[in-house]
């Protein structure tokens, strides 16, 4: 699945924090979505998907989100990593979204997932209990779940541990290798040299920079975006 996404804009209070932002993230390759704290990273996944409104748009394979024959099978997201009722078990969190699927998602492919991130011990636990890397875990799985062709992913390495980092890269370079888009938000600039196969810099919503991996991300991306840092503008409620 190719991706587009064509000047994306949004302003809150006054403040833009998104600000005319085109890029273009291509089947088969891991793209590092990268920026300081408040660059609108987060913000524009949420307009990719339509989760807030503002201008521009996104198309996959040339069709926006919301017309898209079955979404899920389609894009696999993780924007918060506790989307999901406390009381709930992990188990029952995916069973509740294979049932939305209407179908679309086979028998048996909650247990699948569910090993696939390694929370099959786990399954039947409230998720309310879990840590923040378990909760990536469990956000990982969900976004599995229907067997989609990319991935939109925001910090997905906030709170694992290192095995667990190494982890989440085999298992996006994998996606990738299948076919699959992934495009990662995340401020690890150590993490994403290693996983990306190419980078997009944004500061203060505009796109400052995008091509291939650099042998030096961090030096050249701090090169890049100083003077473009803006803690009080944030990445939108």
């Amino acid at each position: 699945m190719r991706i587009e996404a064509i000047g994306l804009t949004k302003e809150f209070a006054g403040r833009t924090a998104v600000d005319g932002l085109s890029f273009t993230v291509e089947p088969g390759r891991v793209t590092g979505f990268i920026g300081p704290n408040g660059a609108g990273k987060s913000t524009t996944l949420q307009l990719m998907l339509g989760l807030v409104l503002g201008g521009g748009r996104t198309l996959f394979d040339g069709r926006p989100y919301r017309e898209l024959a079955c979404p899920v099978r389609e894009v696999g997201a993780v924007l918060d990593a506790k989307a999901f009722h406390p009381r709930r078990s992990a188990r029952d969190h995916l069973r509740m979204l294979a049932a939305a699927g209407r179908g679309r998602v086979p028998d048996g492919r909650v247990d699948q997932v569910l090993d696939l991130v390694g929370l099959a011990p786990v399954a039947r636990r409230p998720a309310g209990g879990f840590s923040l890397g378990m909760a990536q875990r469990l956000g990982l799985a969900a976004a599995l779940l229907a067997e989609p062709r990319a991935l939109l992913l925001d910090e997905p390495a906030n709170g694992l541990d290192p095995h667990g980092v190494a982890w989440l890269r085999e298992l996006l370079r994998g996606f990738a290798a299948s076919g699959g888009a992934v495009l990662v938000a995340s401020h690890l600039l150590a993490e994403m040299q290693l996983l990306a196969d190419q980078v997009l810099v944004i500061g203060r919503g505009r796109l400052l920079a995008a091509g291939g991996r650099p042998g030096a991300l961090e030096a050249a991306y701090l090169k890049l975006v100083s003077g473009e840092i803006d803690y009080v503008a944030g990445d939108g409620p």
